[in-house]
């Protein structure tokens, strides 16, 4: 069997064992285990085990990771989700669907601290989902604006997953973290358009409308949030400026976030214990995940199915556009089945090689950075796309007296907006390295 072969039959076993219900980070260093095995024999596989083990947990590019896990733990004990829903619904509460509208501006506010999807979503649910509900918001719209909502967390910088991107692709950090900023705008005004148009749709989904706050009021409002504002200006603000490496920005952010959750949340000695098991359990996740695909993808890289497979793409005269049109599809199927990270770290080792061989007639560093913005898009997607995604069944969980369908037909208008912007995104990919250009030159 040539290694091609042998490449092709490590993807279907893998892929099996996932339908099994195997762990994913298993899946993946079992299978890759077994095909360094077949490929090189066991001596090696232990070399190689000994070597790079260490190496690939000691990254300190990885160190920001847990990092910015534990800002956003902070964060969520330090009560900033619901301030951020309150100031937002000070402001837009008395528009036609307007505490909904608030949630979307309060995921991503959340998710500019967290950059986390999963967490972002099961934050803002727990009090915005209750205050729609009482507010007479149908089911069906509160866990869609939710579930969507809830996505913004890993595009909106700081993203974990845009940090294991830039790992896996060696590109830089801030420069991702900037490209993703004016896709992120679009999705927060996407979700808002859908709601507006949803609500006009199907009047009765909003219940009646409130009475606009007076402008002392809401002034307030912002000022219980400039904490927050100040924690997001720090963080990114000397990220950007080069007063910090992310690393650092991550340590001081969360050093900060912390000192706001003792002051303004109550975080008290049990809840930090809380909070740092939370991290450390969700960094050995994503520890165990990045070995798992890392195994994987070096003993596939051992096949040179990736090399050839964009070798092949490149003589081939393929029309690029094709190409990124299968891709796409390829992650909205993964995208039901696999969380976020777990894609990530699978399929750009393998995907990443084959699209820079595609000519859009872009920079190497323009078209990395529009494919990393793009794939991240496409993933958040998948998170909202039923009948498994992931956001779906947290809502699901947290919602146990809205119907599953309900949850599916909610997250529709959101959907359609996602489409929108995978559209717009794949038409035009200034929009993802434009803002590069502008503060690097």
């Amino acid at each position: 069997m040539s290694p091609a072969e042998i490449g092709v039959v490590m993807i279907a076993a893998m892929l099996a064992l996932m339908v099994l219900r195997a762990p994913i980070f298993l899946s993946m260093a079992l299978v890759g285990a077994a095909g360094y095995v077949w490929l090189v024999g066991p001596a090696p596989l232990l070399n190689y085990l000994k070597g790079s083990l260490g190496s690939l947990f000691v990254s300190y590019d990885l160190s920001v990771v847990p990092l910015f896990l534990l800002m956003g733990n902070f964060a969520a004990r330090a009560g900033i989700s619901q301030e951020l829903f309150a100031a937002c619904n000070a402001w837009v509460g008395h528009r036609r669907g307007g505490l909904a509208i608030s949630t979307i501006l309060g995921c991503a506010g959340f998710g500019a601290i967290c950059g986390s999807s999963l967490a972002t979503a099961s934050a803002m649910a727990r009090f915005a989902l209750p205050e729609m509900r009482r507010h007479g918001y149908s089911g069906a719209l509160s866990a869609g604006t939710l579930a969507a909502g809830g996505t913004l967390g890993i595009l909106i910088p700081p993203s974990v997953v845009l940090i294991i991107y830039a790992i896996l692709t060696e590109q830089n950090v801030v420069k991702l973290f900037l490209a993703a900023t004016i896709p992120g705008l679009i999705a927060v005004a996407g979700f808002i358009l859908a709601v507006m148009i949803y609500v006009r749709l199907v009047p009765g989904a909003a219940g009646p409308v409130t009475e606009r706050k007076p402008l002392r009021q809401r002034l307030l409002a912002l000022r219980d949030v400039s904490h927050v504002v100040a924690i997001f200006a720090i963080v990114l603000g000397g990220i950007y400026g080069g007063l910090f490496t992310p690393t650092e920005g991550a340590a001081v952010g969360a050093v900060i976030t912390g000192i706001v959750a003792v002051i303004f949340g109550g975080l008290r000695w049990r809840g930090f214990i809380d909070a740092a098991l939370e991290t450390a359990a969700a960094t050995a996740m994503i520890c165990a995940i990045v070995f798992g695909a890392d195994l994987f993808n070096v003993a596939l890289a051992l096949t040179r199915v990736p090399m050839q497979m964009a070798d092949w793409i490149g003589e081939a005269g393929i029309a690029p556009y094709a190409v990124l049109l299968v891709i796409i599809l390829i992650y909205l199927v993964l995208g039901c089945v696999m969380d976020s990270l777990s894609m990530i770290l699978l399929t750009v080792p393998i995907i990443f090689p084959a699209f820079m061989a595609l000519d859009f007639g872009l920079l190497a560093e323009q078209q990395a950075l529009w494919f990393g913005i793009l794939t991240l898009i496409v993933v958040e997607l998948g998170m909202i796309t039923p009948p498994v995604g992931l956001n779906l069944f947290i809502i699901s969980l947290l919602a146990k007296d809205i119907p599953t369908r309900d949850i599916f037909v909610g997250v529709i208008p959101f959907l359609c907006s996602e489409a929108v912007r995978v559209v717009l995104i794949a038409a035009f990919p200034v929009l993802s390295y434009w803002l590069v250009g502008i503060v690097f030159g």
